[in-house]
């Protein structure tokens, strides 16, 4: 038995990654690995019998900005073990061997399901409390935000370019890991994003029934979470934020709890995140 890590780039092992990964969760990494996007920042750390990988769990660089404050974050993501090799310490096997990594940060967070919930705390992790921002909207106008297809490099690089020049006011931000971002938008999400020209806005968002639930907002210069909302038009009757919004009013707040998700963290960089009143942003999800 070997626990290997950065192995992203050795197609055995990958594909072996991706097999494992696509019956447990119907997950593929390979299309994100072969746009480009799968970098250093997340690696997966693996129980290798026989040059297959049987158990997972994945380290992810998630830094987050509170407060102004950039804090070294990591993420444990895609916790996986192959049927035939449960029950036998394995994901234990590989959280001993990523301690002195994640002893090096700030704060570490992760979502368990309700089947492990006794199994985190054993490493020092405890349950915490995430809050979730929504209100009714009421408003006039066009929409005026154009899609932008996120189906190849034309489209990719504008994004990317937004988000490096981002200027939007945020309670809680991922920093310097566009790639997870472009996990969601350049495969399921390739017709959620956004610009609008006026405001020079970037929007990662959904709207089905009148609902927007908008993921995220880049902006080249600092503009208000009002106008973002109102360049998507009168249809929209009710908003959903998938971020902390950097100034709360006129939003409800409601401690958030996804069914059979538990959200886990440990150290100091989480000690005054329920005080804030903050989420993990949606698409900071590994």
């Amino acid at each position: 038995m070997q626990i290997l890590h950065n192995y992203r780039h050795d197609k055995t092992l990958r594909d072996s990654f991706n097999a494992l990964a696509e019956a447990t969760f119907g997950l593929n990494f390979e299309t994100w690995y072969q746009n480009g996007f799968w970098g250093d920042n997340y690696d997966p750390w693996s129980v290798v019998i026989d040059g297959r990988v049987v158990a997972n769990v994945s380290l992810n660089r998630t830094d987050l900005v509170i407060g102004g404050q950039r804090r070294r974050i990591y993420q444990l993501g895609t916790v996986m073990t192959d049927p035939e090799y449960r029950g036998q310490g394995l994901s234990r096997a590989i959280m001993e061997a990523l301690e002195p990594v994640l002893s090096q940060a700030d704060g570490v967070y992760l979502f368990g399901n309700d089947s492990v919930l006794d199994f985190y705390p054993k490493f020092g992790f405890t349950r915490t409390r995430e809050f979730l921002y929504h209100r009714s909207v009421s408003q006039t106008g066009d929409n005026r935000m154009v899609n932008v297809p996120m189906n190849g490099p034309e489209g990719w690089d504008r994004l990317k370019q937004a988000m490096e020049q981002d200027r939007f006011p945020r309670g809680c931000r991922m920093t310097d890991n566009p790639g997870l971002i472009f996990f969601y938008v350049s495969q399921f999400m390739q017709e959620c994003v956004f610009r609008c020209e006026d405001l020079d806005v970037w929007a990662i968002a959904e709207l089905e029934d009148g609902e927007l639930t908008l993921h995220n907002v880049f902006s080249h210069a600092p503009v208000s979470l009002d106008s973002v909302i109102a360049a998507f038009g009168s249809t929209v009757t009710r908003v959903t934020l998938g971020f902390t919004p950097a100034d709360p009013t006129g939003f409800d707040c409601l401690e958030f709890h996804e069914e059979d998700c538990t959200f886990f963290t440990r150290g100091l960089g989480f000690g005054d995140f329920e005080g804030r009143k903050l989420r993990i942003p949606t698409l900071s999800h590994a």
